[in-house]
């Protein structure tokens, strides 16, 4: 598992570098050994501007006009002195949202996270217990240890995100009883938990660990960069959720589609401890206005704009099931947010091939769909890509996206029914 873990890390690296399958490669349509020639083409030797879906992440929308416009028009002053006006309105709206006492706006989500563990545990060598594939355990370059000093134990996530509540209580029961252990002060939770697939965490779960938490001293945190996915998806107000924690963090330029920023929410205390450390890390900003300013039509347009994102991700993943495609498949219950983890079972195409073949356009995909769409997904593990729906990404793109998979996975199959193994889909048969 933990080898599988680590592959998967690895690809997702190379890719986001530009090490994945490049010009020149099989998988990108170049000539491998023994493979033929892929025909791809930019938009222009197709006589015709190709048009771009871009499902890596939920990071990759624009501002939109109306955040532009808010930006520029955002009344500012010096946020290190609480100053800023639209900064100050911004944290209040959040703290009221979240149902907490009060918020503070960070460059990002990562500083939002690293921020309440330095809050929460203040002595060096404190323990930190959150799950494997958690986002700050994983994607957060061990900040809590680099530079908070903080020890994590690792548990295992379950398929749901969740963690095995037994395994917890008896990882926090066996530090309490031994001078030997560090000390746990702090559990963490991801929600939505996007290495489960965007996954929204049961209300009874959070109450349950909450519940856990206080029996034994601790505090919970919970990485809520998509909580608003999981408020919408879930059908309650993101307080609802909070309540079970002790501080949350929120970004807003993931669903939210703002450039930039984060807030960090909890009790007074914590939010004015949470403001020194801020200011040690280098976060404290200036006439920070003009971000929030973004940030905030961002939140005031949320339902809306997530629950398009769910309905196109589910969209999505009905039609991979009625592709019927032995190359690829999808659990529908899995797909609670915005997100689709698309299982890819077999040796060929992999996840990065097939991501590099949708990304391909060719002069066969034009005169057999009509289009020409080039289409960027996430190779996310050996077995697995992932496709992440945003704002910037309509109803009519996601039914693009869905042609553009069934003419590869034709062409892949037409290969493989005759034979000749790997190679470029559109020159399958030809």
């Amino acid at each position: 598992m933990l080898a599988v873990r680590g592959a998967g890390a690895a690809l997702r690296r190379a890719w986001l570098h530009g090490l994945g399958p490049r010009r020149g490669s099989r998988a990108n349509g170049g000539t491998g050994a023994g493979g033929d020639a892929w025909p791809v083409r930019g938009g222009a030797a197709l006589g015709r501007p190709q048009h771009v879906v871009d499902l890596r992440s939920d990071t990759v929308t624009q501002p939109s006009e109306a955040m532009r416009r808010a930006m520029a028009q955002a009344a500012v002053g010096d946020d290190d002195y609480g100053e800023d006006p639209t900064v100050n309105e911004l944290q209040h709206l959040a703290a009221k949202l979240l149902g907490m006492e009060d918020a503070l706006f960070v460059p990002t989500a990562t500083m939002a996270n690293l921020i309440a563990v330095m809050c929460h545990c203040q002595r060096r060598g404190a323990q930190l217990l959150l799950g494997a594939g958690a986002h700050l355990h994983v994607y957060e370059h061990g900040g809590v240890a680099q530079v908070a000093g903080v020890h994590s134990q690792a548990l295992q996530d379950l398929p749901d995100g969740t963690l095995d509540l037994e395994q917890l209580e008896l990882a926090v029961r066996e530090a309490h009883g031994s001078r030997y252990h560090p000390r746990p002060e702090l559990i963490c939770l991801e929600n939505t938990h996007s290495s489960a697939g965007g996954r929204a965490l049961p209300l009874a779960h959070l109450q349950q660990v909450h519940q856990l938490a206080e029996r034994y001293g601790l505090r919970v945190h919970m990485d809520g960069a998509r909580l608003l996915n999981a408020a919408v998806a879930q059908a309650v107000e993101p307080a609802q959720i909070t309540q079970h924690c002790d501080s949350v963090s929120l970004c807003f330029s993931k669903g939210l589609g703002a450039p930039a920023g984060a807030v960090l929410a909890g009790h007074r205390a914590f939010v004015a401890e949470a403001w020194r450390v801020r200011k040690m890390l280098g976060g404290g900003m200036r006439q920070a206005g003009v971000l929030a300013a973004a940030a905030r039509i961002g939140l005031e347009q949320a339902e809306e704009t997530l629950r398009r994102d769910h309905s196109n991700a589910r969209r999505f993943a009905r039609g991979i099931q009625e592709l019927q495609s032995p190359l690829c498949s999808v659990s529908l219950p899995a797909v609670e947010t915005n997100m689709v983890m698309v299982a890819v079972p077999g040796g060929w195409p992999s996840p990065a091939e097939l991501c590099a073949y949708m990304r391909a356009v060719s002069e066969e995909e034009l005169a057999e769909t009509g289009h020409a769409v080039s289409v960027l997904l996430f190779p996310w593990a050996a077995h697995t890509l992932r496709a992440v729906w945003h704002r910037d990404i309509s109803a009519h793109d996601t039914e693009l996206t869905l042609n553009k998979l069934g003419f590869v996975a034709r062409k892949c199959q037409e290969r493989l029914a005759l034979g000749l193994g790997p190679g470029p889909p559109s020159a399958a048969g030809h």
